[in-house]
């Protein structure tokens, strides 16, 4: 997809999510996110005014796939407050999301956010789970977009033999990721064995297994 279509859904993505913004409102026009203060708030230190520049309210990293080189077979690359500064208290934030074939983002929760999909290539299976534990799910493709509604655990898997890739849009400058596998098998300190044994109802070996596979590559 060229890069000027892919800007053009930017510019969409970040007026709906300003419609429906979840964090709390701002108070100036612009709070530029001082990532070097020591003060903690709920958000981030304004940078002075005076060394605010252009460049603390652009990014350059959602026009290109992303590198895949993990086992699940996607990556995401985020465009929230931690990489533009600008977005400091102004309630959104976007990432891209790309798939190998087979890829999989796996389920995981986003605690401050609603999280919106819109799909730049390929074709995806997309669901969500409800607290009463019923699955929405739903074959989407090329343009399409879906919904997966805040804190719930969500996931996207492309079952198609060719790359796919989505823009998300969240209603918060920094949603957060809760990987569930990772979460539960790699905290540290360490999930308690007995907890993990006893919540899958599986034994010690399939806990040690799993904790395997998920610890991080040593480089």
């Amino acid at each position: 997809m060229a890069v000027d279509s892919i800007f053009k859904y930017l510019l969409i993505f970040n007026i709906i999510a300003e419609v429906v913004a979840n964090d709390a409102d701002l108070l100036q026009d612009i709070c530029v996110a001082d990532s070097t203060s020591g003060v903690k708030v709920n958000g981030f230190a304004c940078k002075d005014s005076a060394n605010v520049t252009a460049d603390d309210f652009f990014f350059g990293g959602l026009a290109n796939p992303g590198v895949i080189n993990n086992s699940v077979g996607s990556i995401v690359t985020g465009a929230n407050v931690e990489k533009i500064p600008g977005l400091n208290t102004l309630g959104v934030s976007l990432s891209r999301i790309d798939y190998a074939p087979d890829g999989l983002n796996p389920p995981h929760i986003h605690p401050r956010a609603t999280e919106m999909v819109f799909v730049l290539e390929g074709q995806l299976d997309v669901g969500f789970i409800t607290t009463a534990n019923k699955l929405f799910s739903k074959t989407i493709k090329k343009g399409d977009i879906f919904v997966f509604p805040k804190a719930l655990v969500h996931f996207q898997k492309n079952n198609g033999d060719t790359a796919a890739s989505v823009i998300s849009a969240f209603n918060s400058q920094l949603p957060g990721t809760q990987s569930i596998a990772a979460t539960l098998f790699t905290a540290t300190p360490a999930v308690p064995d007995n907890v993990l044994t006893k919540a899958f109802q599986v034994g010690t070996k399939e806990i040690d297994k799993i904790k395997s596979k998920l610890a991080p590559k040593k480089s």
